[in-house]
C-alpha cells in the first residue's frame, strides 16, 4: 500500500470513529437535551420534534460512520455525510449565536464553519 493509501485509510478510520462517537452522543440524556435545545425555532415543527431530529441525526452519523468503514458504501456515505454536515449547520450557527445558553458546545461561528469545511474536505479525500 502506498503512503497515500495509508494516510487515506488512517483518516477514514479516524473520521468514521468521530461520526460514530458523535452519533452515539445523540442518545445519551444530557447531550440529547442540549442538542435538542440547539435546534433553531425556525426548524421546530409540530410533528417533527427536536427530540426526533436529534435521534434522526444520531442515526445518520452512526450510519455514515459505518458506511465509511465499508469500501462498497464509502462514496455513498461520504455524499450523505456532506449533505448531513450542511443540513446541521443552521443548528450549530444558532448555538454559536447563543453561547451564553449552550456553553462549550457552542463553538464560535467562524471556527465551526472552518471545522465543517475541513470535515467535508477530509470526507472528499477519503472517497478518492
Amino acid at each position: 500500500m502506498s503512503v497515500f493509501g495509508v494516510i487515506q485509510l488512517v483518516l477514514t478510520i479516524a473520521i468514521a470513529f468521530v461520526f460514530l462517537v458523535m452519533g452515539v452522543l445523540h442518545f445519551l440524556p444530557a447531550p440529547k437535551r442540549t442538542m435538542a435545545a440547539m435546534i433553531p425555532p425556525t426548524m421546530r415543527w409540530e410533528r417533527i420534534t427536536p427530540a426526533f431530529l436529534v435521534a434522526f441525526t444520531g442515526v445518520c452519523e452512526i450510519a455514515g460512520g459505518v458506511g465509511l468503514l465499508l469500501p462498497p458504501t464509502r462514496v455513498a456515505a461520504v455524499v450523505c455525510l456532506i449533505v448531513f454536515l450542511i443540513a446541521v449547520f443552521p443548528a450549530n450557527a444558532f448555538a454559536a449565536r447563543h453561547r451564553d445558553r449552550f456553553g462549550a458546545l457552542a463553538t464560535p461561528l467562524l471556527p465551526r464553519l472552518i471545522g465543517q469545511v475541513m470535515l467535508i474536505a477530509t470526507l472528499v479525500f477519503v472517497a478518492l
